[in-house]
């Protein structure tokens, strides 16, 4: 990282009433008021509100439990990953997240809540100070603002996509329980805060973690995909391609190197630092720090386990399109080259480790499959890799990349029937997986596997076709990247798809024997049942906030 370096701490509420418990995070040290308005004070203000960014929010070392990178709500809970660890015991909340037997008291969805609703204060609290302040320069006070905003709106999206009855309370305090304001009303509120943020910020930031006026419009297109504004989405998608210079890396795997972090595809990401003087290294991929592989290179977590499903996801035909009857890919088989840069596979070279993935290095290989997540795990080899404990690194999770981008207007132009417009943009993702480096056996004289991707030269021949290959284009480009999960819910197809997977997976994987997704229940995590408690009563003894239907 970079230029911004996040401290965690947490600052003091400037708000009280009900907000006050309905907010609350266990604090590791305060500002008074009068120092909460001290001009002088304001970047450190800025730079806390940033720092939660991480999902770190206490003095533990837990943020797995509320994990940036969503992995364990957006990869666990769809068809792309297993919990892995040293079996369903271990972390077994989040294994009962996997079989959708959440209850509103599971740790990780009251932290997950609690640090969310943490950026929201923190972003809250800067957005009062420059609001009542007349000390702090004018020029300063615009640009904080629409900084504010924009981290807002993340906190608001990530909450609404989670939780989707969410509360609301804005820099004010007022503070409009899940009763009193409607999930449409809550989108509106996000749009306005990345609406705001796009016209007042900048092109481009001298410090790489502050947002750009297109880091807010690609969110905002981003916000319109998920409540099917088709039209907006799309031109939101369009002014982010056609103006703000991104371009997507030569090869898929560079992506993911830290010296990519903040590079020509990144629009947005959550900025990681390593050995910089924070406690514990906390400022760190905290939250990710289970996915360590095991091996003769790393500690042996084991979390975030690919499934056979995804693998088989990437099997491409002897044309090189995909192949999806989720028959288990075999040595013989064709592959997309990303899948191999996306998973540890044993036999084939793991990283720049001069060794190949071995299914031994998989912890509980007899509950959780021969498989290891490779795509967002550092090379044991790299210097912003942290070889000792809490084996974090400096790797940032990347929030938003311009392959998103334009996978966004493909599927807004197919759901509005410009299916040419969406083969243009799928292909252009597919293009790159096409022509960039392939994976090298260990002697680096031949493919690793038989690779094989092919763009689509010949229109769909309907919108059923163009819709099924950009949500097999976007299951593969973005494996393990905290997606899936949201993609299938908003898709309006987690239901089908995963119970689907349930049956087939089941019987390799006995423990997800009794895995059963409720349709109109397991789409959104359950209210805490602490903060419907701490939220209180109206005056005829209701309480303020209820719970998700269902839970």
């Amino acid at each position: 990282m970079k230029n911004i370096i996040y401290i965690i701490f947490i600052i003091g509420i400037l708000f009280t009433a009900c907000s006050d418990e309905f907010l609350e995070i266990e604090p590791n040290g305060e500002l008074t008021e009068d120092q909460v308005g001290a001009p002088e004070n304001i970047e450190a203000l800025v730079i806390s509100a940033y720092s939660i960014l991480n999902g770190q929010g206490n003095e533990a070392s837990n943020a797995f439990n509320s994990p940036a990178s969503n992995w364990s709500f957006g990869d666990v809970l769809s068809d792309d990953a297993y919990k892995g660890g040293g079996g369903t015991g271990d972390q077994n909340q989040i294994h009962r997240m996997e079989i959708f037997t959440t209850d509103a008291q599971i740790r990780d969805v009251e932290q997950k809540w609690a640090v969310l609703y943490e950026g929201v204060k923190r972003a809250n609290t800067v957005l009062n100070v420059l609001n009542t302040s007349t000390e702090i320069e004018a020029s300063i006070k615009t640009q904080r603002t629409a900084e504010m905003r924009f981290l807002r709106g993340h906190f608001y999206f990530e909450l609404k996509k989670l939780y989707n009855r969410i509360s609301y309370i804005d820099e004010n305090g007022e503070y409009f329980p899940n009763t009193a304001i409607t999930p449409e009303q809550v989108w509106a509120k996000i749009e306005e805060d990345f609406n705001a943020a796009y016209t007042v910020l900048p092109s481009a930031q001298t410090d790489p973690g502050r947002p750009t006026k297109w880091a807010a419009k690609a969110y905002l297109s981003k916000v319109y995909l998920y409540q099917n504004k088709w039209s907006e989405a799309s031109l939101a998608a369009s002014d982010v391609i056609d103006n703000a210079g991104y371009s997507l890396e030569a090869n898929f795997n560079e992506v993911f190197l830290p010296e990519n972090d903040n590079g020509q595809e990144v629009v947005f990401s959550i900025q990681y630092s390593i050995n910089d003087g924070s406690p514990r290294n906390y400022n760190g991929s905290i939250g990710d720090r289970l996915m360590p592989p095991g091996g003769p290179r790393y500690p042996g977590y084991g979390f975030l386990r690919p499934s056979q499903n995804l693998v088989n996801a990437f099997k491409t035909d002897v044309t090189g399109f995909p192949v999806l009857d989720n028959v288990d890919v075999t040595p013989a088989d064709n592959v997309d080259p990303r899948l191999d840069v996306t998973v540890g596979r044993p036999g084939i070279p793991y990283k720049d480790l001069g060794i190949e993935y071995d299914a031994s290095w998989a912890r509980d290989l007899a509950t959780y499959g021969p498989y290891g997540p490779k795509k967002r795990v550092m090379s044991a080899n790299n210097p912003h890799y942290l070889a000792s404990w809490p084996y974090v690194t400096a790797s940032n999770y990347l929030v938003i990349r311009y392959a998103d981008v334009l996978l966004w207007k493909a599927e807004a132009a197919i759901e509005l029937d410009d299916l040419e417009t969406g083969r243009t943009y799928i292909n252009m993702v597919r293009d790159r997986a096409r022509t960039g480096n392939y994976i090298q056996n260990l002697a680096n004289d031949a493919d690793a596997a038989n690779y094989l991707v092919a763009t689509y030269d010949v229109p769909f021949g309907s919108k059923t076709e163009a819709v099924t290959a950009l949500r097999a284009e976007r299951r593969v480009e973005m494996a393990h990247e905290g997606q899936r999960f949201f993609d299938l819910v908003r898709w309006g197809i987690a239901a089908d798809v995963l119970n689907t997977y349930f049956v087939k997976e089941k019987i390799e994987r006995g423990y997800l024997t009794g895995a059963t997704f409720i349709a109109g229940t397991h789409e959104y995590m359950p209210i805490p049942q602490s903060q419907i408690d701490a939220g209180g009563k109206d005056d005829s003894g209701n309480p303020l906030s209820t719970q998700n239907p269902g839970y």
